[in-house]
């Protein structure tokens, strides 16, 4: 739901239908809608993180890890056109309460520090370089899953993802 519709369209009561039980059950273990989506986004930043620990476990070289995180957003996109939770939520960072933007901020980090441990034990950076680097290609993966989203368009997603080897940000 939260992928869906972000943290404004986060509705108590919907939540509680969907999963077939009353709200008081919810608000029995969140004491508001803040520490649900906090809950909620944490849980999706450490799944995130086990998934990409997963991803570079699967293969001893960085660079085929490295080739295939795009992969790790093209899922939400073919999961009913949905987008990455966090991206979601820091659209709407104004709004969030604090607890909410401290987990969204979390994703970001896990999702940095991993790119740029790869980057660097793939030789495609400096040290000096590999933070800066790492942001460029999440905020770019990022980017992309909004604007295939926001046209229901795969395609353009795998498209992006390809002008992005093209033009050297992502390892071709």
């Amino acid at each position: 739901m939260a992928q869906a519709h972000g943290y404004g369209g986060l509705n108590i009561r919907d939540v509680a239908q969907d999963v077939g039980i009353k709200a008081a059950s919810i608000y029995h273990h969140f004491a508001s809608k803040a520490d649900l989506a906090a809950a909620v986004a944490r849980r999706y930043w450490e799944d995130s993180a086990a998934a990409l620990e997963t991803l570079s476990g699967e293969s001893a070289d960085p660079l085929v890890s490295l080739r295939r995180y795009p992969e790790t957003f093209r899922k939400s996109l073919e999961s009913d056109n949905r987008m990455c939770l966090s991206s979601f939520m820091a659209a709407e960072y104004d709004d969030l309460p604090e607890v909410v933007k401290k987990e969204v901020q979390a994703f970001a980090d896990v999702n940095v520090a991993w790119l740029g441990k790869l980057l660097l034990a793939a030789g495609v950076v400096a040290a000096e370089e590999a933070d800066g680097r790492a942001r460029a290609i999440y905020a770019a993966v990022a980017g992309a899953q909004l604007m295939a989203r926001g046209r229901a368009d795969i395609v353009l997603f795998d498209a992006l993802i390809n002008s992005y080897r093209s033009a050297g940000l992502l390892p071709a």
